[in-house]
Order: C-alpha cells, then structure tokens, then sequence
C-alpha cells in the first residue's frame, strides 16, 4: 500500500469551528489539525514518471493550513469493506491518465489533536463521533490497521428462521431484529404461507417481504376500510383521492401507476443529439408532456440531516426519470418543517419545548445540513430548485409537559417538473426471456430497510437500525444514468419503436427487493435471477444485505435481448455502470440463485409476495376540538409588527436559496428571487417548455399545517387554496389546468389523530376539488410522524399536527406574462386587499398567536369553494387586461407580512390605512391569514378593476388598503387614531436577521455579515448598461447553409450541455455531442471542429479538484494531450470554458497558447455554493467572444462552489491585466468592482470572473452566459429588453469571427 499525504481539509474557519466544538466535549484540546490522506493499492511499483503524474493528480484545493502534525492521530477512513465514491471517480481518472498499474485510490483524513497536558482525552468515544459519519467510515486510532483498507472481505451466508420449528415465536423475534414493522395479520399471513410450502423463510425472503408490503410502499392507511363510529364508510381514503380523477379526468395521462403523475402538455422541441448519426443536435417536434411528482424523505432526515435529505432529492429526481420508459427531470421544489430552532444567541421567547431525544437531529442541525444536503444533489445532478417552503412550529404549554405538538420529526419534503416525450408515457409489457438490469453505482450496505424505518414512531425501534435505514448519496453516478436514459428515450422521439427500454422503476425504499418485483409483477410475470450478478462494491454482504440493501443512484429496467449491444454501448459511453442480474419467465415465482454458496435466498411465489395479506381495518370514534380564545390585550401592535417579520416561517428563506443551483438546463424562467434587488418572495416556480417557445409550466405550494390542531379539515382547505393563490403568479388558463400533488403526513396513534385524517381527506377530495375541477393525480403519505422518548423516568412524545402539504402544477400559456409581488414605482398606484376570509379575520393557529403562545379562537378557513373559482377566475380577467402591477397573496403573517414583502420586493414604501376601530380590530385586520389577495393597481384603473371584481361576486370583499409612495417608509394609520411609521431597512433587518444569523453559522461569517449589511446600503438595483446594439438573430446571424461545426464537450458529471449547445446552433452553428469516452476511444477527433465547448458541472464530482479531474485526464493521457494541443494551436480554432468548463480549461494552461498565466478556481471565500443573479463588467479585453461589449454591464447568473481566483504565481495578475487578458469582472449595483458579498459571489481579488489568452481565442468565465440567452431566462430584466438578452451577443460574436 502506497500512502501520499494530501492537502488541507478544512479551511481555518472550519477547522476552528471544529475545534470549538470538540472543546466543548474536552476543554484539554489545545488545538487540532486536518488532512486528506491518500492511500493506493497497486499491482507493482510505480517508477519515477508515474510518481510524478500520481502526486500531480493528488495536488488540489485551495491554498489552506492544515494545522498541527504532531499529537494524536485519528485516522477516518471508508467503512471497511467498502468502496466509497471518491475513490471509483478518483481510480477512473488515474487509469484514463496512464497509471494502469493503479488498481484503486482512496482517500482518509487524519486529525492531530493536541492536547494542552499531553494526556489522552478520557472522552475519546465523544470525540470520534464529532470527526467521522459511522454509517461510511470508520475510524483507526492505530496506522498499523491501515492495510486492512483493501482487504476483500469473503461473502456471508444467508440466514433461515425456523418458523417450522418454533411457529410464530421466531417470526416476532426476526420482526425486532430485523426491524421489519410486520403487523399480527401480515405475521400470521407469512406462517400460514410458509407452513404450506412446507420450509423455512430465508431472511431475505422476510425482508423483501416486509419492504414491499409496508406501510411507505403499500399505504395500507389509505387502502384500508374505515368504520367511524360504528358505520363503515363507502370510501377508503385513496379512493377519495382517485374521485378527483373520476369527476375531472381531463389533462391527466398517467395517475396512480407510475412512479410520477403525467399532465398533458402540448407542442415543442427538444433539442438533443442524434444517437444513430454523428451526434449532431437537432431540434425534433413533439407532444411534450408533464410529469409531477412530490416526495417524502422525513425520518432519513431526521437521523442524518444532510444524507437524508440528499437522498430524499435523488430519489425523487428518480422517480421522474423512471416514468414511462423514461423521463427528464426538469425543476424541482423543496420543503421544511422543523421544531423551534432554539439557536445559540438567537433563542427567541416563544420558543419552549420539551426536549429532545439524543438520538435524532436538533431542529437547528436539520436546518444546517438538510438543505444542504438536498441542494448539493440537486446542483451535482444538474436540476435548479426554484420553490419551496420552511416552517417552524413547536407548540406546548410548559417545559413541564411530557406531550407536544411540533416536528421533531421533521418534514423533508421534495418534488419537482419534468418533462417526458408522447412516446415514453407508458410503460410496455415484458416478454419471457425479456432481460432485466439494474443501471447504475453498485450494491453498498447502506440504507437497509428505508421503507420499514419510514413506517415506524422515531424512537421505537433500535438505535442502529435507524442509522443502518439512512443512504448515502452520489449524484454525479445519477447524472450519468440519467444521460443514458436520455440517450435511450431520445431514439423514441423519432421512431417510436427505437427506446430500447420497455419499462423502468427506480431504486428506492427497499433497495432491489422492492423494485425487481414490481417490475416483473407489472405484466404478471416471474423472474430468473442471479445474486452474484449484481454490482458490489462490499463484497462481505450477506444475501439479505445485497438483495434489500438501498444503495441509491440506481434503477431497474427491461429490455429486450436484441437491444444488449446498443444499450451497453450507451452505458459505456456515459462510463455507467451496469448489470444484466435476470430473465423474465414464467413459471411463478421470483427465483435469486446464489452461485457462491450454490443456494436460492429468495425463492418465493409472486402470488405469496404481492398476495393479499388481510386488509387493514379502522375503527373509530369521533371527538370534538375545544377552541380556546384568550384575550388579545396584552399585545402590542409595534412588538407584534417585529415578532411576525422574525418569526422563521415568515421571515428571509435567502439562507435556503442561494444554496441552490437555480438556472442549470436553460429553462427556468421566474425562481424564488424576484425584481431587481433580487428579493426571494415569488408565489410561484416557472419554467419554460423548450428553448424556442414562451409556453412553459408553473409550480406552487400551500401548506397551513398547525391549522389543523384546530380545525384538521379546515388545513387541509387553507393548503389547496393557497397553492391556487400562489399559482395565479402565472399565465394559467383555467383552475381546472391545475393538477395537485397531496403529501399527507401525520401520527395516527389515536382515534382523534385518525379522525383528523380521514376528515381532511373527505374535506379536500370529495368537498372541494371534486366540486371546481381540481385533480389530486399523485401524492405521498408518511403516518409515523411523531418522536417517542424517555427522559427522567418520564415518557415524552411530540407530535405533528396533521400535515397536509399542497403542491400544484399547471401548464403556462406564456412565461412572459407571470406577475410578481414587487411593487411597481407608480406613485399614483394603490394596492387592493381582496379578502376571501369575508371580514372574520380569524386568529386562531396564526403565526401571531404562536409567537405569543397564546389561544386565539378559530382559525381561518374557506367557507365558500366557489369563491376560490371567482377569485381565480377575476385575477385571471384582470391579468389579461394588463391591470395588475405586482400581485401578493395573503397568508403566513397575515396582510403585514404580505405588504412588507411587497415593499422589500419594489424597495419602495407605502401607506397602509386600516378600516379598523380598536386595537383588537387592528391586530386581527393585521395578522390574520385568511386566504386572499394583493394587488396592485393604477389609481386611473380602480374603476376598472372594481368592475371586474363585481362582476365575480367580489366587490364586498375587496378594499384598498394602502397607496405607494416614493418614500422608503410603512406608515400604519387606523381609523380609531393609531399611526406609526417604519423605516424600510428597519423592517427588512428584522425580516432578514434569522437568514444571516443561519448564514453566519453555517457559512464563512465574513461573507454572511457581508451579505446582510449590503442589504441596507443605497442600492439602485441590476442596473444593466449596454455599450452595443442588439443582435438582430434573423438578419445576422442564423444561417441556414456553410454551419461550421461546434464540439459541445463534456465528460461525466458535467450537466450544462444543452443550454450551451443551443447558444451556438442560434447563432448558426452545428454542435455536436461530445464525450470524452469518444476521443480517448478514437471515436471522434477534434480535427472536425473549429469550436471546442467545455460545459459547466460537476466533472468526475470534483473529486480532484473543480475541473480537476477533468483536465487531468487530458494531460496525463498521452493521445488525448496530443489532439488537444493539437486543436488549441490552430489558428483558425476556438474555445470556451464555463463553469466547470473554466475551471477545467484553466488547467490546461500550458497547452493552449497564451495562457501560461491564467489562475486556478479554487473554493469560494463563503464555503457554500453560490447561485445568483449578479452584474459583471466587460473589460478591455482580447477575446474575440467579447468583441464591441467592453464597457456593458450586465447580469448574468452565478452557479459555482468553487469560483475563487487562485494565482501561481504573485505576478501574474499584474501581466493578465497589462495583457488585457481578464475579460469580465464581478461588479456591484452601482458598477464599482465588487469587493464584498454578495455582488463578489465566490471572494476573487477585485471580481475577477473570466479570462481570456494572448490572442483573444481561447476564454474562459465562471458565471453562466449561456443560461441567460433569452429574456425570459431571467428572473428580473428589464421590460425594454427584446426576446433575446445581452448575451447572444458574445455567442454572435464568434460566428463572425468564424466568416
């Protein structure tokens, strides 16, 4: 074994976090250090120029101290046994870069702690667990047992439970340890099964079992019938659900049966590369339809934050992508629901608890590393997050209760759009002989029985099999199934019979125990199937562990025989992996053959595994709600104003956005962040269909969850109204175009917890959406929300409430008409309340009355469906007439928070005038959420618009409420006398003070402070500046004949290829798809092309370094670095690098001509991915990209964790910029270099975005032009601006350069 130390781990604010943190546990520890390490094995030595590429190869990261070497060492290494990713991408590229003697790289960290008296800590155990994850690595306090890494473990036998034998007994001892959630009826069912084949069970067998027939996979809840109070009811809760469907089928396609629902889109283009030709892009005519899909991940979450919640968003991006025979991932959603954050110098007074047990994750942990974890797959995979929500709710009377309401629990909740071809919608049938493979990474023992875990209270089962149910993630693995998917569906759009996939189900809660039987199971078939086949990377697995195991990033499809070679040759050249494990027959039963051990662990009849254990049966009986209603006299309007703009949900969600890669796939038209000064306050997600039309889709949420410890049905109400209030942001047509996803999550333990179920689901299925024309096409029910614990010889439990969480969906006629909440600077405007509460203003489970921890009476509701129609219908007439100016809708904080985050948005004031006649009318008026709207209107308009509002029966519930003014202020006048007038900034630094202090704890603090004083400096806003007349694309630069052709190139992981190809083919170019396999296999040559194109991603999954990886397996390869340098060195070529492309091209420095100086990208001065929307600034400069933009200033989007300029060397700044060789910077909104965050997103030295070489040719930029070529592709521009943006431009640029 080799071992080579590697660089720095954490940067010193981390590595001090760190330390803080273990001081915490042992105030002994001095100080600490932290380092990669480095460990190979090979087949032979390595000789001195193999040497000297490895340590090349290993050399990455920023220039950072690795603190103290001499102390004790703790050595963190993968869990033995196992392969982690790092090392399969990292061994990958040392093989391409010609170290063949290289069988594996892996990588550890070692810390130094020293201690302050030299002696050994006494508190060791609690130090390990603060320095290493134990579900994927392990921990050697001893170097010795380092070689013990690339040991092959031998594989384990299966195990039988000898129900023959010992009945009943042995299937309840295997219940507990295998933690299977197996109820009385499904164990005597088993018995009964097993007695008539006359054998034992494996554990296997049980397992697999359990998996499909849980709860999470079988939602026996929903299925089950219902007898209240002594009468059965005529429907069970899912067959309420489908009467949506039954009464409105129209726009549905596929509901119920598939992984996701599909809605009905209409014509477009795709634009993708002809798979049976050369690989050139070409646009292709289609149905383009919807795929909607929501998802649940809240007990993985709960255990460990950031992989739960990064597997939650990987198996969702699945579940699109294995609808049909194959679907794209398009956007997606993301939501929180925590418990009081109770964070550390921020405590604030309504936040009382009752505790928490050890064993799950603090409220504030979640929210450190959930989203985290859900945006880092999100970003690596390649799919922008555009919408979602965060709550906090934790409701007792004392610290003394022993039973709370609240989300201990917490809700992770995931969704998002695709979009999947006419041709793909619906899965085929399998034949005998039919093949089945699982795509993807390997077999690994992580997450075991994810779906029996999900099904159970958190703290009723033991503690390891909690951490053994949470995966672990590698979204750069789906990224490349997923391009093979693409791959195959795209050879349908032409010719239907082309997809070679017959049908695909992802891998899920279950592992393949789960999804190989549902596959076969689909057309009633049965299956041959061979353990060992299967991919392993943990070779010491027992047959239960690789059969049930959940290793994500993995699928399961059929194909034909006759389709082998072209699906292989479509694997191969995406370096997926993948494994033929069976045949479909038809004999019956589901046969895994183990040709180690020469035995079956699974040998059981279908009919048995998908028969019909006995139907769950509810009986219950009916109780009634007390309402309390204290009095309001004890609050103040101005600490009320303050406690409901610091109140979490309500408050600047900034922290959980800019997180997020937000604009990758070229399609995202309004995100989170809305106006110019980029305020995250937009009621809807829009995305647009292709890149050549203005049709597209939007996504919406409601959710009014603590409403239901009041009023269960009235939740569940609130939560479908608001989602159809934030919808009418977009150009829908008709309410009966939304199609709703319905994730239901609550505790069932009691009658009134069950009660409240079923009445919701009756309230909102057959009473309302049957009733106006909504349907409920897919969903997701999670029943063991709630956490169990003892403490002090006290049994302590929190529940959630009832938790309905709404997400909707709609076809959009044109992006371009989507209205915003910031406020227009039209003085002589007015902003109309449109009250759907009809005057109640209930209190009652606002977020007033739970910052005050007081009763307020009844909650809101909507009493009249077909007022919800009216008003869907009347904003929709008033939108078409151009009379809306910026729409809000009223909810979370009531019509205060709502008129505040009007203003943030439009950074302009108003004066709010309340019909109110005592403080009590004020503060109900204020801070009620009933349903309703916000509109601002010209005043030359009211007329108009009040017309309007008659006419839809809603004159009696609209007033104007306020007028804007050019002042930033918000002045609060009542009729009873009451006036008080707020400072703008005043109010936005008590709304964005939680989202900094987040930031600051999360984040580097520096930029955090940064981030939040720029808010309330004088900021005029994006302020584009244009030095050049727009591209006219019909008259210049489309041409039709003498294209000459663009390589638009990427290599796995990389995720930002279509948008860049589309950039070139509008300026009349023909790009071409390709991969590196194609030119290290001799495939293709870059001798074809004048343009080479390296696109932003996540290349190998940045494990060498951003774009490391990438560029090393150029350098180190010896004909890949000749026919580069080759390219780069003629004259009448081209390049461009973004993103990870820039990052990749910046390393191959020394061989393309003139740009010896060009700096590294290292990670950015924030640590944290940076996505926004910022100004940059082209300089004087060479590049023939940049031609005639010197001096414009325009925005562009930033999606990078990486992006900080590092220099080799202290002159080279200084030469670059005497050379005019630094092409764009980052500036500020008053066009001064950017020196402070956010305007400089990633802390390079005065900007420094982009690069260019001597001669102008080759350019490299770390923000995204390409994804902002269209207007539309911006979440603010200005409305002067034509259908294409500044940036077309630089890609026309080149084009005539070319001639």
């Amino acid at each position: 074994m080799i071992e080579i130390n590697g660089p720095a781990s954490h940067s010193p604010f981390r590595l001090n976090q760190l330390l803080v943190s273990l001081q915490k546990i042992d105030p002994n520890i001095n100080s600490l250090g932290a380092r990669y390490v480095h460990f190979l094995d090979a087949s032979e030595s390595l000789d001195k120029q193999e040497e000297q590429t490895l340590n090349t190869l290993l050399s990455y990261g920023p220039d950072w101290q690795a603190g103290p070497n001499n102390g004790q060492k703790i050595i963190v290494i993968p869990r033995l046994g196992t392969t982690s990713p790092w090392s399969s991408k990292a061994s990958d590229i040392a093989r391409i870069s010609g170290l063949k003697k290289i069988r594996r790289i892996e990588r550890g960290l070692i810390y130094t702690i020293v201690f302050k008296d030299n002696k050994e800590s006494n508190k060791l155990n609690e130090l390990l667990d603060q320095l290493h994850d134990r579900m994927t690595q392990t921990i050697l306090l001893d170097e010795k047992k380092l070689q013990s890494l690339f040991n092959v473990n031998e594989p384990k036998p299966l195990s039988s439970i000898p129900i023959l034998s010992k009945g009943i007994d042995a299937l309840m001892q295997s219940n507990i340890d295998l933690g299977l959630a197996l109820n009385d009826q499904e164990m005597d069912y088993l018995l009964g099964k097993f007695v008539e084949l006359d054998r034992d069970p494996t554990d296997a067998e049980l397992m697999m079992f359990a998996q499909a027939n849980s709860e999470h996979c079988r939602h026996k809840v929903f299925n089950a019938d219902w007898t209240i109070n002594g009468l059965k009811k005529e429907y069970s809760l899912f067959a309420m659900i489908k009467d949506t469907y039954r009464s409105h089928p129209h726009g549905v396609l596929s509901a119920y049966e598939d992984n996701a629902a599909v809605m009905k889109g209409g014509r477009g283009c795709w634009f993708s590369p002809n798979q049976n030709n050369d690989g050139s892009y070409r646009k292709i005519e289609d149905e383009i339809h919807n795929m909607m899909k929501v998802e649940t991940h809240n007990h993985p979450t709960a255990i460990s934050p950031y992989p739960g919640a990064a597997t939650g968003s990987g198996g969702e991006i699945r579940d699109e992508s294995a609808t049909g025979r194959g679907g794209m991932p398009k956007a997606g959603l993301t939501g929180f629901a925590v418990s009081h954050l109770r964070m550390p110098n921020h405590k604030q007074p309504w936040e009382k608890t009752i505790g928490k047990p050890d064993r799950i994750a603090s409220s504030l942990n979640i929210m450190t590393e959930g989203p985290i974890g859900g945006a880092s797959f999100n970003n690596e995979f390649g799919r922008p997050n555009i919408l979602g929500f965060f709550r906090t709710f934790e409701s007792t009377q004392d610290a003394k209760s022993e039973l709370s309401w609240g989300y201990h629990k917490p809700i992770m909740i995931v969704g998002g759009v695709g979009n999947i071809s006419s041709s793909s919608v619906d899965k085929r049938d399998t034949q005998k002989g039919s093949l089945l493979i699982v795509l993807g990474g390997p077999a690994m023992l992580i997450g075991l029985g994810g779906g029996s875990a999900s099904s159970v209270v958190s703290g009723k089962t033991k503690e390891e099999l909690d951490f053994a149910s949470v995966q672990r993630g590698n979204a750069e693995m789906e990224r490349r199934a997923q391009e093979v998917i693409n791959s195959c569906f795209s050879l349908g759009i032409d010719n239907e019979g082309d997809n070679p996939i017959i049908l695909i189900h992802d891998v899920g809660a279950g592992g393949l125990s789960n999804a190989i039987p549902e596959i076969v199971d689909h057309s009633h078939m049965s299956a041959d199937l061979k353990l060992r086949d299967i991919q392993n990377s943990e070779l010491g697995m027992t047959p239960l562990e690789i059969w049930c195991n959940e290793s994500q990033e993995r699928y399961v499809l059929s194909i034909h025989s006759d389709d082998l070679d072209l699906f292989n040759s479509l694997c191969k050249r995406e370096r997926c992996p993948y494994s033929v494990v069976g045949k479909i027959a038809t004999h019956g039963n589901l046969k895994l053959e183990d040709d180690h051990f020469n035995n079956y662990p699974i040998d059981m009849p279908m009919d048995v595994l998908f028969g019909n254990p006995p139907k769950t049966q509810i009986h219950i009986s009916t109780s009634e709600i007390d309402i309390i209603e204290d009095s309001l006299e004890g609050i103040e309007i101005e600490q009320a104003c303050e406690y409901i703009l610091r109140f979490p949900t309500v408050s600047d969600k900034t922290f959980l956005i800019h997180i997020g890669d937000r604009s990758v796939g070229g399609l995202i038209s309004q995100d989170q962040f809305v106006g110019p000064w980029q305020v995250p306050v937009s009621n809807v997600g829009v995305t647009i269909r292709d890149h050549f039309s203005n049709h597209g889709e939007a996504m919406s949420m409601g959710e009014r969850t603590p409403v239901a410890i009041l009023n269960p049905s009235a939740s569940g109400r609130l939560a479908v109204a608001e989602a159809v209030t934030n919808a009418l942001s977009a150009d829908i047509k008709s309410i009966t175009d939304i199609k709703l996803s319905a994730n239901w999550m609550s505790s069932i333990q009691t009658d009134p917890q069950k009660q409240a179920l079923f009445e919701t689901v009756e309230a909102i299925t057959l009473n309302l959406c049957s009733q106006i024309g909504l349907t409920i096409p897919v969903g997701k029910d999670s029943l063991s929300m709630q956490t169990a614990w003892n403490e002090g010889g006290k049994k302590k439990q929190v529940n959630s409430p009832l938790s309905l969480v709404i997400s909707a969906f709609a076809p959009v006629e044109d992006v371009r008409n989507t209205i915003t909440p910031q406020l227009q600077p039209k003085e002589s405007s007015s902003i109309i309340l449109i009250d759907l509460g009809g005057g109640k203003n209930r209190l009652g489970a606002s977020c007033l009355s739970q910052v005050y921890n007081i009763e307020m009476g009844l909650p809101p509701d909507l009493d009249d469906s077909d007022l919800l129609v009216k008003f869907f219908e009347a904003i929709t007439q008033l939108k078409k007439d151009k009379k809306i100016l910026a729409y809000h809708d009223r909810s979370d904080g009531g019509l205060f928070a709502s008129l505040c985050e009007m203003s943030f948005a439009g950074n302009i004031g108003m004066d709010i005038h309340l019909n109110s006649n005592t403080k009590d009318e004020t503060l109900r008026l204020l801070f009620t959420e009933e349903l309703g709207g916000l509109l601002q209107v010209e005043n030359n308009d009211l007329d108009e618009v009040m017309a309007v509002l008659n006419k839809y029966s809603l004159a009696k519930n609209s007033l104007k409420i306020a007028e804007v003014i050019k002042r930033k202020t918000i002045r609060l006048r009542a009729d009873y006398g009451y006036e008080k007038t707020y400072d703008l900034n005043e109010l936005r630094k008590m709304w964005s003070e939680l989202s900094y202090k987040m930031q600051a704890h999360r984040d580097n603090p520096i930029t955090a402070k940064e981030g939040f004083e720029s808010i309330f400096v004088e900021d005029p806003g994006l302020c584009p500046s244009i030095s050049f007349e727009p591209v006219n694309i019909q008259n210049e630069s489309l041409r039709d004949t003498n294209r000459p052709k663009v390589a638009i190139l990427r290599d796995q992981g990389v995720n930002s290829h279509i948008e860049m190809a589309i950039a070139f083919h509008t300026v009349g170019f023909d790009t071409y798809d390709i991969h590196m396999t194609d030119l290290l296999e001799g495939k293709r040559t870059l001798n074809d092309f004048v343009g080479l194109i390296a696109c932003g991603g996540f290349s190998y999954g940045d494990v060498l370094g951003a774009g490391g990886g990438w560029a090393k397996s150029i350098l180190f390869n010896e004909f890949a670095n000749e026919e580069f340098k080759e390219f780069f060195n003629r004259s009448n070529t081209f390049s461009l690098g973004v993103c990870n492309g820039c990052q990749m091209l910046s390393q191959l420095k020394d061989i393309i001509p003139g740009a010896g100086h060009w700096p590294r990208f290292v990670t950015n001065l924030s640590e944290q991915f940076e996505a926004r929307l910022n100004m940059v600034e082209v300089l004087d400069n060479k590049s023939l990209f940049l031609s005639e933009m010197q001096g414009s200033i325009i925005p562009i989007v930033t999606s990078h964790g990486e992006g900080r300029v590092e220099y080799h060397n202290n002159s080279d700044e200084s030469i670059l910029t005497k050379q005019q060789q630094i092409a764009i910077r980052y500036v500020d909104n008053h066009g001064q270099p950017a020196v402070k965050y956010p305007s400089n997103p990633n802390g390079s030295n005065l900007g420094t975005a982009g690069f260019t070489s001597v001669d102008g040719r080759s350019t490299i930029i770390m923000p995204h032009p390409e994804r902002v070529l269209r207007t539309v592709q911006h979440s603010w521009a200005p409305k002067d601006w034509g259908t294409y943006g500044p940036w077309l431009k630089m890609f026309s640029n080149v084009r005539e350069w070319v001639d």
